[in-house]
């Protein structure tokens, strides 16, 4: 069977992996309830035997005070292969964190993801739960979560979704989620974190997500950043791929 549109998709963004999706550089966070922000952008060119153009720009924006959190970012990637078409990915989110204790908090998330590779129109989802601070350090966190969330997807071509062909499609989901953050020298930050999302409508179906990144400061404002970023879904739909897994490098600026 020759290769659909959405099979050279996957292909070519699994082969660009060393281009930029969403940069995981760290945003300064500190507990005064003013807001500070983080701009990363990335590109890369290539001609010859092949020409291709990817653009990558992300940005991040944080309020923290002494027993809560509130974080927006939004991301965006172009990539131009050949005389194929041009293709996107445009996310957007928000997450609400609120000390109950010193030890445990509770939270509210919202992300918004078009994904063209993945024949995605749309994708919204809103979760919330309970997490625990398992270790609370200036150089070192790591946090434990877990909930429930709601996504509805619309896609850009009908997919075959429980034996039927659907345009759209709407699940609850489990939200299991562990991060932490590794300050590893005064100028090193490193940043990762895992989230598993099973389907509560099908069961043994579920999505992955993976974020890690390296994050080294230049300056005061301008760092460089190495990021990999996976994603996984069990039931992709016909034709296409259950992972896409991207290298990120960029430049960041800081606004504090």
């Amino acid at each position: 069977m020759p290769p659909t549109r959405q099979h050279i998709a996957s292909a070519c963004l699994c082969a660009i992996s060393l281009l930029p999706l969403a940069s995981q550089a760290q945003v300064t966070v500190k507990p005064d309830g003013q807001w500070r922000s983080l701009l990363t952008a990335g590109a890369s060119l290539s001609s010859g035997n092949s020409n291709s153009t990817t653009v990558n720009l992300s940005g991040e924006t944080v309020k923290a005070s002494e027993t809560d959190k509130l974080s927006m970012n939004a991301r965006a990637l172009y990539v131009k292969n050949d005389d194929s078409e041009s293709e996107q990915r445009y996310s957007a989110g928000a997450h609400y964190q609120r000390d109950l204790n010193e030890r445990i908090f509770g939270f509210g998330q919202f992300d918004a993801l078009r994904d063209e590779p993945a024949n995605l129109s749309s994708r919204y989802s809103v979760g919330g739960g309970l997490g625990y601070h398992v270790i609370k350090r200036d150089d070192l966190t790591f946090d434990v979560s877990g909930g429930l969330g709601y996504t509805a997807e619309r896609y850009l071509a009908p997919e075959i979704k429980d034996g039927v062909s659907r345009s759209r499609y709407n699940n609850t989901e489990l939200l299991i989620a562990e991060e932490s953050t590794h300050k590893i020298s005064d100028s090193t930050t490193l940043k990762q974190k895992l989230s598993v999302l099973p389907n509560l409508r099908n069961s043994g179906e579920y999505r992955a997500v993976f974020d890690g990144g390296v994050s080294v400061a230049m300056t005061k404002r301008l760092s460089l950043t190495a990021t990999v970023s996976h994603r996984y879904d069990s039931d992709p739909g016909p034709g296409l791929k259950k992972g896409d897994t991207l290298f990120i490098t960029g430049v960041s600026f800081r606004v504090d």
